[in-house]
C-alpha cells in the first residue's frame, strides 16, 4: 500500500531545489479580451480614455479626469510632461551634486563658494538666494524661453515623425525603433519618478 518511491528514508539527505521565478501570465480570449483592452491599465476599474491608445511609451491609460479629449490634446500634454520630466531629472541630480562639488569647483576657478555656512545650496527652502546674481536668473529664463520656442516650432511643423519632446538631438540615441521605444519609456518613467521626488 505504501509506495517506497514517495517516501524518503531517514538516512537520505533532503535535496531542495531553488524556487523558479515565473512571470504571471493571463491569457484572455473572446469578449473578456475586449473588456480588458477597454479598461485602463493604471486604474483597472475605470475605462481607458479614448485618446490614450497605448501607442506612446509609458501610456497606461491614466487620465481619470478626462483631460485628453483628442490626439492633439494628448500630444500637448505629453509635450508638457516630457519638458517637466526633464527639468525634474536635472533638478534631482543637480541639487545634491551642487552641494557636493560647489566648493571644489569654486576653489579651482578662484571664486567664492555659493553654499551657505551649513553647506546647503541657496534656495527658497534654504535661504541665501541673495548671493545669486539677477543676471544669472535672466540668463536662465532666456535660455529656457529659447529652448521652449524651438520646441514649439518643431512641434507645430508638419513633420509626421515628430514625437513629443523631440529636439532633434541624437547623441547616444539608438538608431533602431525598438531601442528608441525603450529609451523613450525609460525617459518618461524616470522623469515621472523625478517629478514625484
Amino acid at each position: 500500500l505504501k509506495n517506497p518511491a514517495l517516501y524518503m528514508s531517514e538516512t537520505e539527505p533532503a535535496v531542495t531545489e531553488a524556487p523558479i521565478e515565473v512571470e504571471p501570465t493571463i491569457v484572455v480570449s473572446g469578449s473578456s479580451a475586449a473588456a480588458v483592452a477597454t479598461m485602463s491599465q493604471s486604474l483597472p476599474f475605470l475605462p481607458r480614455p479614448a485618446a490614450l491608445t497605448g501607442e506612446l511609451p509609458g501610456d497606461v491609460g491614466f487620465d481619470p479626469l478626462g483631460f485628453s479629449k483628442s490626439e492633439a490634446d494628448l500630444m500637448n500634454y505629453r509635450e508638457a510632461e516630457v519638458k517637466h520630466a526633464r527639468l525634474a531629472m536635472l533638478a534631482a541630480a543637480g541639487w545634491p551634486l551642487s552641494e557636493v562639488f560647489d566648493k571644489k569647483i569654486a576653489a579651482i576657478m578662484g571664486m567664492e563658494p555659493i553654499l551657505g555656512s551649513d553647506d546647503r545650496v541657496p534656495s527658497l527652502l534654504n535661504g541665501g538666494l541673495g548671493k545669486i546674481s539677477p543676471a544669472y536668473w535672466v540668463g536662465c529664463i532666456g535660455v529656457a524661453a529659447m529652448i521652449d520656442i524651438f520646441g514649439q516650432l518643431r512641434m507645430k511643423s508638419d513633420n509626421k515623425e515628430y514625437i513629443p519632446g523631440d529636439f532633434g538631438l541624437r547623441l547616444g540615441y539608438p538608431s533602431n525603433e525598438e531601442g528608441q521605444k525603450r529609451m523613450q519609456l525609460a525617459e518618461i518613467k524616470n522623469g515621472r519618478l523625478a517629478m514625484i521626488a
